[in-house]
């Protein structure tokens, strides 16, 4: 995943909402969205067919967890386990809280390649860092908008400062409107459709020895030759009750976004 969007204790009636945009390279296989664990709590999410784990796990209880990997010029360390296991292992708890006091306190960084979660639910949002150290950097985060790409949370980055942009203008455009947490998912699903290059020109290394990053990697649905944004997902957590839960199996401002909350009571979609 390398989109996320969260808006924590913004909008009256849904103290949760997450939206994603998974980019990944076209011939790696995935199912954009299925039944991960059937019980003990229930997980939803998209499967990566190489790796077996998933980039965004919502349970029924309201946690989510979503990742966004650092990328490295000569490809990821084969030796380390998948970063993919993160999200499972966070949403097999019933809180966001209890998610990040118990993985955090066994889980070792250096055992998988450098990446950056957001963990939430209906309670709170904290970001999760496993960039190096012997424990993961954990956060809780204050309510408002939170915007994670491929860098850590808060370094410079003319993407997110335009996605940041476009949620507060999206939102501001509609201020009261009803229902306003169905009413904000429209908006951030609008946001997830938009193509247009935060940038026009490649962008430096973020740290040294780091990669170029081509104009269309600034996007917040990714366009190039042989990466780009295969899915998205928008996630609604209410008061009370299972997420509400919207994808589309495609680039957003290309394939629609369905609703798949049913999954909650109904068998794997395929």
């Amino acid at each position: 995943m390398c989109l996320l969007i969260a808006l924590s204790g913004v909008v009256p009636g849904a103290p949760l909402i997450v939206a994603a945009n998974r980019d990944e390279f076209y011939r790696r296989p995935a199912v954009t969205m299925t039944t991960l664990r059937d019980a003990g709590p229930r997980i939803l999410g998209g499967r990566d067919e190489l790796a077996g784990g998933t980039w965004l796990a919502v349970n029924e209880h309201g946690v989510v967890a979503g990742l966004t990997n650092q990328p490295a010029p000569g490809g990821r360390d084969l030796t380390k386990r998948s970063r993919g296991e993160l999200p499972l292992a966070f949403a097999a708890y019933a809180t966001a809280q209890e998610a990040v006091t118990q993985v955090a306190a066994t889980l070792d960084p250096a055992a998988y390649n450098p990446c950056w979660l957001l963990v939430g639910d209906r309670n709170g949002l904290f970001s999760v860092g496993l960039t190096g150290g012997s424990r993961p950097e954990v956060e809780r985060l204050p309510p408002g908008v939170h915007v994670l790409e491929n860098l850590p949370l808060r370094a410079p980055s003319a993407k997110v400062d335009k996605v940041t942009a476009m949620v507060t203008r999206e939102l501001a455009a509609h201020p009261a409107a009803h229902p306003a947490a169905a009413v904000a998912a429209d908006a951030l699903a609008a946001v997830l459709r938009d193509h247009q290059p935060a940038v026009q020109a490649p962008q430096p290394p973020a740290q040294p020895g780091g990669w170029v990053r081509p104009p269309a990697l600034t996007a917040a649905c990714v366009h190039a030759e042989e990466y780009g944004t295969r899915s998205a997902l928008v996630v609604t957590v209410p008061e009370a009750g299972p997420p509400r839960l919207r994808v589309a199996d495609g680039p957003p401002c290309q394939a629609a976004l369905e609703d798949v909350t049913a999954l909650w009571e109904g068998p794997a979609l395929v």
